[in-house]
């Protein structure tokens, strides 16, 4: 039989196979996951937890679908984060540093503790995109919040109430939109796309039945 560990949900001490991730642990303890579950492949982020190990004082942060359980851990999930989400729009929106200014003025009265980096479950620097964010660098900003999967747990660790994650994401719309060189190819394909040339390629797709649909995926040529 395969090694058991001893794992705590919510306070409720399991055993469960030491090869689960904590996602599976709970499933495994009979939990039925409908909410926090999202992609079980680590680009949601909807599965944001805390946890410690006994005997260790330091709280840790994970996504439960990529962290594997450990012997005596206590886990917790996160019910919500204190994000805070600003209505614009991209259209008309200010392409420089006062625009961070105008709708997330909390990212100023950051005090460098870099909770937000340590706490990352994508192991980004949090802290220096919002520096970036600070001195309307878009560029930079975008480039280092890249691989954000929008999880919340660095806002969640912050003294200062920063949002980091809509933060990161209007500066990424702003790079798109007004820095970035525009992408010829995909103009073109949007255009083929609204023109119809596809529509008869989609109407085959969406008749065929769902285990042909999972083979296609599941062999499908993948773009280098």
């Amino acid at each position: 039989m395969e090694n058991m560990v001893n794992v705590y949900l919510f306070g409720k001490k399991y055993q469960v196979p030491e090869s689960l991730t904590i996602m599976k642990a709970m499933e495994y303890a009979g939990y039925q996951l409908v909410r926090g579950c999202g992609c079980r492949n680590g680009f949601c982020g909807a599965c944001s937890v805390i946890y410690r190990i006994k005997g260790d004082r330091e709280l840790k942060t994970c996504l439960a679908c990529q962290t594997k359980v450990e012997n005596d851990m206590f886990v917790a999930t996160l019910p919500f984060f204190p994000l805070v989400k600003q209505v614009y729009d991209v259209n008309k929106v200010s392409v420089s540093q006062s625009v961070m200014m105008q709708l997330y003025p909390e990212i100023y009265a950051c005090i460098g503790c870099n909770a937000c980096t340590k706490s990352c479950t994508q192991g980004l620097n949090v802290m220096q995109y919002i520096a970036y964010a600070q001195r309307g660098d878009f560029t930079n900003c975008a480039e280092e919040s890249f691989d954000c999967v929008m999880c919340g747990v660095c806002s969640a660790r912050c003294p200062a109430g920063i949002s980091h994650p809509q933060v990161a994401e209007l500066a990424r719309r702003i790079y798109g939109k007004y820095v970035a060189p525009e992408s010829k190819h995909l103009t073109d394909r949007v255009n083929e796309i609204n023109e119809g040339a596809f529509k008869e390629i989609i109407e085959t797709l969406m008749n065929k039945p769902i285990e042909e649909l999972k083979e296609l995926y599941n062999n499908r040529e993948i773009e280098k």
